[in-house]
């Protein structure tokens, strides 16, 4: 005979979501990886203002240009984000579940009036605490720099896109850290567990582009008789492509730091037909235009994190 669980199955929720936040604040781990991110950053936006001041005259969103402007030999601020956000989130959840394993402290945690349901979840909702707070801190120290440096303050519209492009963001760090919660329940060493997700991540961010055409050309060859095949390669290519989150976020970011793209995919001439060319567009539209990738990133994080779930279930727990 079974017994039904009495309560709420996320009592204690705040509590572990809050003690998880303040025990990754507290770690050297998530202390160094910030360091470099916020040296890289400064460094990558003072290199932006001076290139900037230098060569830029008048622009309707020049604040913008602070994210997607670089300067040699360092790239731009969004280069830089979406390169070392995974890093960051794979740093906090590597060992969320099999580090409890490792110090034997999972059947002391459980033991309490605490769900395995409030436990996962706490976990990944403290790490998307302190992933919050961090982006939240680097993009005002952005905006304050850029303020300060440039001297004219950032308008509406712009603020609207920084505010959004912190949102992708976001959601981009919530997948890589449901990466790293996966593997942290389903492979048992937290070494192993945090090698197999930097592989994913080398994977989907160094070999995916490279990947992509190639599958794309075994999928669908181009007949030099027919233009329409190429055509269909690209399109096989980008959908290939948009299979790794650092696509959809590159797309994200793209059209919401440059209000002049009108289209994520292949441009045809006859959708320019009546377009002003290098005219920005509404942020409602941008919005629009980016929907699809932030929908797929959510999706992905939603996947991930059910997996993390439901492998936790089935887990057999000794003291």
């Amino acid at each position: 005979m079974t017994s039904r669980r009495e309560g709420s199955p996320f009592a204690g929720l705040s509590t572990i979501a809050l003690k998880e936040a303040a025990d990754h604040m507290n770690s050297i781990r998530i202390q160094l990886v910030m360091l470099l991110v916020l040296l890289t950053a400064v460094g990558s936006v003072y290199a932006a203002i001076g290139q900037i001041k230098a060569t830029i005259g008048e622009d309707q969103f020049l604040f913008l240009r602070l994210f997607t402007t670089a300067q040699q030999p360092l790239p731009s601020f969004v280069f830089f984000l979406g390169f070392l956000i995974p890093l960051v989130a794979i740093a906090l959840g590597f060992d969320a579940i099999n580090g409890e394993y490792s110090r034997r402290t999972l059947s002391r945690i459980l033991s309490q009036p605490i769900y395995r349901d409030a436990l996962l979840t706490g976990k990944f909702l403290g790490g998307l605490l302190v992933i919050a707070i961090c982006l939240l801190a680097l993009w005002l120290l952005v905006t304050g720099l850029g303020i300060l440096l440039l001297g004219l303050p950032p308008s509406g519209e712009e603020i609207a896109r920084g505010l959004a492009f912190l949102f992708a963001s976001f959601v981009y760090a919530g997948v890589w850290l449901a990466v790293a919660m996966a593997f942290s329940t389903v492979v048992k060493s937290p070494a192993t567990s945090a090698l197999c997700a930097l592989t994913a991540w080398l994977l989907f961010t160094v070999f995916w582009p490279m990947l992509a055409p190639l599958i794309a050309g075994a999928v669908a060859p181009i007949d030099p008789l027919d233009p329409m095949t190429a055509v269909h390669q690209i399109e096989i290519q980008q959908a290939i492509a948009r299979i790794s989150p650092n696509t959809l976020y590159g797309e994200a970011t793209l059209a919401l730091l440059n209000p002049a793209t009108r289209s994520l995919g292949l441009l045809l001439t006859s959708q320019l037909s009546g377009a002003l060319m290098g005219a920005p567009l509404p942020f409602s539209l941008s919005v629009a235009l980016i929907w699809p990738q932030l929908a797929g990133l959510i999706a992905t994080l939603l996947l991930l994190f059910t997996v993390a779930y439901v492998s936790f279930q089935r887990q057999e727990i000794r003291a």
